[in-house]
């Protein structure tokens, strides 16, 4: 199945010489000792813009449990219109299954780090970004959904806007699940680890800097009571937020759908930082 959905993903890169420009490029990591791909979807007038002060903003897009770094692109590849519609970088790099985070058992898994501040300093430098919090945001689907919230409130010096699709927003009531005992530690020994690292309850310390923030959920997810505690707690805490929900699963089909809210709430953000 997979060698299927690569050869359909070249023939759709061939087709598409004219619109927006995919790189896939391989960004180490010192935390970890390792290199992993990433996929980078530019707008189609990036290569070939004569003014080279021209800089654009950049939408991190984080993938869920199973999947890999150009999940996206085999999965959703309308995905480059968007680069070309909103004019803004998409970079959709690997998390392996680590849920984001730099794991308190397991130091082989440092993902926080690396996707949380070791590849934006890459791709701040090999492309012509706005390497400010106001030309960055960063989002996902699933575990990549708690990792877009996860990683854009602890680093909101680096992202001023956060968002997630289907998330994981709260790990405790999932401890059998998606190997979440490998990255936190079992709920007896390490129950610390599950309050700790649950974007349930990392939003109780206010980020230094103010957050743009989309939440996204279908009525039939299995994610749906978490996250509609997530923003029952955001309410009562005063933290402003958008919070969409309407009917849809945890499918590929729901979210081909809300990434369209995602990108036009990330781009209203990267614009209105253009006015002042």
């Amino acid at each position: 199945m997979r060698i299927i959905s690569f050869f359909l993903f070249a023939l759709f890169l061939q087709g598409s010489a004219q619109a927006a420009i995919v790189d896939t490029v391989s960004i180490p990591s010192k935390a970890m000792g390792k290199t992993y791909k990433c996929v980078v979807i530019m707008p189609d007038n990036y290569a070939k813009d004569n003014d080279k002060s021209k800089r654009y903003p950049v939408v991190y897009l984080l993938h869920g449990y199973g999947g890999w770094y150009s999940n996206y692109i085999t999965r959703l590849p309308d995905i480059i219109k968007y680069a070309d519609q909103y004019q803004f970088i998409i970079v959709t790099p690997e998390g392996k299954d680590s849920w984001y985070l730099d794991s308190p058992v397991d130091d082989s898994m440092k993902f926080e780090t690396y996707v949380g501040t070791e590849i934006p300093a890459w791709i701040d430098t090999h492309y012509t970004t706005i390497s400010d919090r106001k030309g960055r945001a960063i989002t996902g689907l699933s575990m990549g959904g708690h990792g877009g919230l996860y990683l854009g409130w602890r680093h909101a010096d680096l992202f001023g806007a956060c968002g997630s699709m289907s998330g994981g927003v709260d790990l405790r009531p999932f401890p059998k699940n998606w190997q979440l005992m490998k990255r936190l530690g079992d709920t007896l020994s390490k129950a610390e680890n599950w309050e700790k690292y649950s974007v349930l309850n990392v939003i109780e310390e206010k980020p230094r800097d103010s957050l743009a923030i989309i939440i996204d959920c279908g009525t039939e997810d299995f994610f749906y009571d978490v996250n509609n505690r997530l923003h029952a707690k955001m309410e009562k805490l005063k933290i402003p937020h958008d919070y969409i929900t309407r009917p849809g699963a945890h499918n590929w089909d729901y979210w081909r759908n809300a990434l369209q809210y995602q990108f036009l709430f990330f781009s209203n953000y990267f614009n209105r930082g253009k006015g002042k």
